[in-house]
């Protein structure tokens, strides 16, 4: 008994140390799977997701199209000389404006005078040989009266008068020659408008060949603007342009898109469409009375077609583009989102219009969409109303330009697919 003692307890001993290990993996195992179960529970109650969010509403939008467009002057004149000579005074200052009939420039006139004289000297002879001429016809009238002459006499001094009449007339017209070129020596200005840098200094001698000119005079006031539309949107402006009355108003904005610099009023259209490009030229009025559009200045033009009127419209970031097409996330009532697929009309860069697909007084969601889901809960920071344009307002300089930039914002969420768009 006492030597099968000690190797019990040695026996019993490890035993005892090996419940201890299992109970102990026991309570580790235990341990982890209760955190699992805790970590699952934690991801159930996954708190809502904070998101701002605009009422949709009734208001007017107005379509416009958005171009490129150059600065076309009402007139451009580049003064030639219409004769030959040496260019003695010039009259103007470089880019002075000028009145039409002003003094530009002279050419010296002697050689023109001394010619109108000669043409005046001749006109004289011819006078006189005319009035013999007349004189001779006369007695030679009375003597074939009597019978007295030939009858080819009487006949020849008739043509001779005719001859000398035709002459006469043709120093009349040498004279009123020289008088035009005498008035052409004297240079003015065909047009209103600013004349642009000296292109001949005087002393030189010009010609009715000489490039490119005496100077170059551009109307600035009033001016065009010059752009084009695409075919596709002709058909609207056509509408407008031909109804009784109409005036489309053209907003003029600078080469980047930022400021306002004129408006103006549609006035023509071209007559041929553009075959490489499929777009038609059309030409806006604009009174630049404070000259801040150049000539042949690129700007960007803004046509107002239409104004659409009780349309709803939603702020344009709430609009985005994905597997459904054009969706927005609705908030329903129980503070979750859905899908919800809709139709965009025009957009002003603020504001877009949904053609269908939702109606005013549905809340949608504008920011905070990272990571939504269809049905995800949300908490709304705020609940803004979409603002209307004014009626005939003009639209941000953005207009066209957000419009485009709207598609390249909207992100593509793989959680909304066209199954779930209501």
């Amino acid at each position: 008994m006492s030597a099968d003692t000690p190797k019990a307890n040695e026996h019993w001993y490890k035993r005892r140390g090996l419940l201890i290990t299992v109970v102990v993996i026991v309570l580790l195992v235990a341990l982890v799977v209760f955190h699992l179960l805790n970590s699952k529970k934690a991801k159930v109650g996954t708190p809502a997701q904070v998101v701002s969010a605009a009422t949709a509403i009734l208001g007017s939008m107005p379509e416009t199209l958005s171009e490129l467009g150059t600065v076309t002057p009402v007139a451009t004149v580049n003064v030639l000389p219409q004769l030959s000579g040496y260019l003695t005074a010039v009259g103007y200052q470089e880019g002075q404006d000028v009145t039409k009939g002003q003094f530009l420039a002279q050419i010296d006139p002697r050689q023109y005078e001394i010619d109108k004289q000669q043409a005046q000297a001749q006109l004289a002879k011819d006078q006189a040989t005319l009035a013999q001429a007349r004189a001779d016809l006369a007695r030679y009238t009375q003597l074939h009266a009597q019978k007295s002459i030939a009858e080819q006499t009487y006949a020849d001094q008739q043509f001779t008068v005719q001859q000398d009449e035709a002459a006469i007339k043709a120093d009349q017209a040498s004279i009123a020659q020289f008088d035009l070129d005498l008035v052409y020596c004297h240079i003015t200005a065909p047009v209103a408008g600013r004349v642009g840098l000296r292109l001949v200094d005087p002393g030189n001698y010009v010609t009715q060949s000489t490039s490119p000119g005496i100077v170059t005079i551009t109307t600035m006031k009033p001016t065009t603007v010059q752009f084009t539309v695409p075919q596709n949107s002709l058909a609207k402006v056509l509408q407008r342009f031909n109804s009784p009355n109409a005036k489309l108003a053209v907003t003029i904005y600078d080469s980047d898109n930022s400021k306002q610099i004129a408006t103006g009023t549609l006035y023509a259209l071209g007559n041929q469409m553009a075959t490489s490009t499929g777009t038609v030229s059309l030409r806006a009025t604009v009174p630049n009375d404070d000259e801040a559009l150049f000539p042949s200045e690129f700007v960007n033009v803004k046509l107002l077609v239409d104004t659409l009127q009780n349309a709803v419209l939603v702020p344009t970031p709430a609009v985005q583009s994905g597997a459904p097409g054009d969706y927005v996330y609705l908030v329903n009532a129980d503070n979750t989102v859905s899908v919800h697929k809709v139709t965009q009309g025009p957009s002003d860069g603020k504001n877009t219009v949904i053609l269908s697909g939702l109606a005013a007084g549905q809340v949608v969601v504008t920011d905070g969409m990272d990571r939504l889901s269809d049905g995800a809960k949300v908490k709304l920071a705020a609940a803004k109303s979409a603002k209307p344009a004014e009626a005939g307002s003009t639209p941000a300089p953005a207009s066209s330009a957000a419009s485009t930039s709207q598609q390249g914002r909207k992100r593509t969420h793989g959680t909304a697919s066209a199954s779930q768009a209501s």
